[in-house]
């Protein structure tokens, strides 16, 4: 069986090709760095997560690019709004860089709590502006631009395509052309569709980043980065490009149209979006329900700190997501991450007892040479196989290794390796978690330490810190314990300590 995606530009299942055999190229669309990332935000790149370890998985030569927008853009996928980062940096009191710096942190420091590979090329808007200029200037070369009130603008109209992936008619775009819509507030715009490459003037006053271009010294619009970026690292053509489901009536239709106008070819080959991380339904007032995805415009958003206050680890919400198809809304609830909870620590508990009765009980070194022979357990990786290759099923593959664990069939030894097989995509830590259960078993009661004030209040200091938001003092304390030999261990129940 091949691997077989479903690819938005046609809304169909197609088989993967890729461009050179045996490697894939793919981009997504990374983090807008004003704010940290909700856990809906996270659904995205543990998608991309499961589509890079896939491919690896399969023998694919991967090469992931993923943007970093540290420029000010709108509050929405069109030129109106207010500008997310500049608002933020005034909030704060700090220059939009800073901002744009600790959040950047902040989005790498939870992808890594989540065992989410970094991307091979991780590119921020700000040091590719040149590349966005030049391609600019080849978008403005085959007539797709024009002037007005001192902005670049993308005029729709001259790319006979556009609209493709959302499905969007051109001609009824064209018909429209005069008219405007009421909730387009950019009275410049020949056609409401059309959209700003670059900016030289917009309602804001000493504009925090500008840059000097053939139009002015300005800004580039948003769209422009991901087209300039992924074309440098992956080249005119490529493989996939990812992205939430809401890119693409308005970001990704918008690359197409200014990759394409710019190259006159073919941008990539292969569209792959995620769907939403919806909240569970709640009672209104008049006995409705009602239902939202998670968005940080309404301040309705969690984030993955705020799951760890909670009592739960961030690898239950990763659970959580592989129980959903990444093409599937998956709705979030508490009893939800409950039951992630306690089917994962079940799950792991049932891998320690298999781990126990084997040599790699005491040290899991060598888990990697061992190699999948017996019969059973080749079926077993074949099934798993299948299910990453039918458009990256990782609700069948869950439910293939639940299978593993329990066959009796399969030789202790067998199962370990296949566990850590089915473990490089899936990367719930499989087999260093059941070590731990292990280990806690065998530790000596005495290695927690019953009382010491002192630890003990600096331990009550983090807690309250951590529930202040204050991670910064959180961090400080952990280390300042650590340099002592002492290490925290946070459990649901609350934090106890050890020597090293």
């Amino acid at each position: 069986m091949a691997l077989k995606l479903f690819n938005t530009m046609g809304r169909e299942l197609q088989e993967f090709k890729p461009i050179c055999e045996g490697k894939a190229g793919f981009y997504g669309c990374g983090p807008t760095v004003y704010n940290y990332a909700h856990i809906g935000n996270l659904r995205a790149y543990v998608f991309l997560d499961i589509l890079d370890k896939t491919l690896q998985f399969l023998g694919y030569d991967v090469n992931h690019v993923m943007n970093v927008t540290d420029i000010g853009h709108l509050s929405g996928d069109s030129d109106d709004g207010e500008d997310k980062m500049l608002k933020t940096a005034k909030e704060k009191g700090q220059s939009v860089l800073d901002i744009a710096q600790f959040y950047t942190d902040a989005f790498f420091s939870d992808i890594s709590k989540l065992n989410i590979r970094k991307p091979d090329v991780v590119c921020k808007a700000t040091e590719h502006v040149n590349e966005m200029i030049e391609l600019i200037k080849k978008i403005e070369a085959n007539g797709h631009t024009y002037m007005a009130g001192g902005n670049l603008y993308y005029d729709v109209t001259t790319f006979k395509d556009y609209g493709k992936l959302a499905m969007l008619n051109l001609d009824d775009l064209k018909a429209g052309a005069g008219k405007r819509d009421v909730v387009v507030v950019d009275e410049n715009k020949r056609n409401p569709h059309d959209f700003v490459l670059w900016f030289t003037k917009s309602k804001y006053e000493n504009h925090a980043l500008v840059w000097d271009s053939p139009w002015g010294k300005g800004y580039p619009g948003w769209h422009i980065e991901c087209s300039a970026m992924s074309m440098k690292y992956l080249g005119e053509n490529f493989d996939i490009h990812t992205g939430g489901i809401d890119h693409i009536p308005i970001h990704h239709t918008n690359e197409i149209a200014q990759s394409e106008g710019a190259t006159g070819k073919k941008w990539v080959n292969y569209w792959l979006h995620n769907e939403f991380l919806v909240i569970a339904k709640e009672k209104n007032a008049d006995g409705t329900e009602s239902q939202a995805k998670m968005s940080k415009s309404s301040g309705n958003f969690l984030t993955l700190q705020k799951l760890i206050d909670e009592g739960y680890a961030p690898l239950d919400y990763r659970f959580l997501l592989l129980g959903g198809h990444y093409r599937s809304q998956i709705t979030f609830s508490w009893p939800a991450m409950d039951g992630a909870k306690n089917s994962r620590k079940a799950l792991n508990q049932r891998i320690a007892k298999i781990l126990e009765k084997t040599e790699f009980a005491k040290s899991l070194e060598g888990v990697k040479n061992i190699k999948i022979t017996q019969d059973t357990a080749l079926s077993e990786l074949e099934n798993f196989t299948k299910a990453l290759e039918d458009d990256l099923s990782t609700p069948k593959a869950l439910s293939i290794l639940q299978t593993t664990v329990k066959n009796q069939n399969i030789s202790d030894e067998q199962k370990i390796a296949l566990i850590n097989k089915m473990d490089e995509v899936l990367s719930l830590s499989l087999l260093e978690e059941a070590k731990k259960i292990l280990d806690a078993e065998n530790q000596p009661k005495n290695d927690v330490q019953e009382s010491n004030p002192e630890i003990e209040q600096l331990i009550a200091e983090r807690a309250e810190a951590k529930k202040q938001k204050n991670y910064q003092r959180s961090d400080e304390i952990r280390d300042q314990l650590k340099a002592k030999g002492i290490i925290l261990i946070d459990t649901p129940q609350g934090t106890t300590w050890k020597y090293e």
